[in-house]
């Protein structure tokens, strides 16, 4: 199980836009500040410092930059199958996922990229950080049988 699950962590790649910053237990203060009109993309789930800060922008702007940079780090080919996770942060709702979701599903139709499995909900969050996360699992057969195994857990129960 080991071997397969390095050779999936190479099929899989992660990018995170925050809002707002977290407080991490037992700190006194957010560990990052952002003036209103600015994001964090690529900022780590504890608050790490991220990629670049620019000024918000829509969400379906947003959406269409962190996939260009996913897709520009992972090859996937037209034809092939991606599981999507589309994660908050912790205060960026559900409804407002459901709004990323659906601008990375336009985006990869056009790139005639399929989605498998689709995963949007809080799986992975930062206390009270406004954001999400956009995670691109590129699937073969075997990691497919895997996503389909059923799970209970936390935060997934399927099957």
């Amino acid at each position: 199980m080991y071997k397969t699950t390095k050779e999936a962590l190479g099929s899989i790649r992660t990018l995170g836009v925050a809002i707002s910053p977290c407080t991490v237990p037992g700190a006194e203060k957010p560990s990052f500040s952002l003036n209103k009109d600015e994001m964090e993309i690529g900022m780590g789930i504890h608050g790490e410092a991220g990629i670049r800060r620019e000024r918000r922008k829509s969400a379906d702007e947003v959406t269409q930059d962190m996939l260009d940079l996913l897709l520009a780090d992972i090859l996937i080919n037209e034809g092939e199958e991606v599981s999507v996770l589309v994660n908050s942060l912790g205060a960026t709702p559900l409804e407002e996922l459901f709004i990323i979701y659906r601008k990375v599903s336009e985006i990869l139709n056009k790139k005639a990229i399929k989605i498998y499995k689709p995963y949007i909900g809080r799986y992975a969050t930062s206390m009270e950080m406004a954001g999400f996360s956009i995670t691109l699992f590129k699937l073969n057969e075997k990691y497919k049988k895997y996503l389909d195994h059923p799970v209970w857990t936390p935060f997934i129960k399927e099957g």
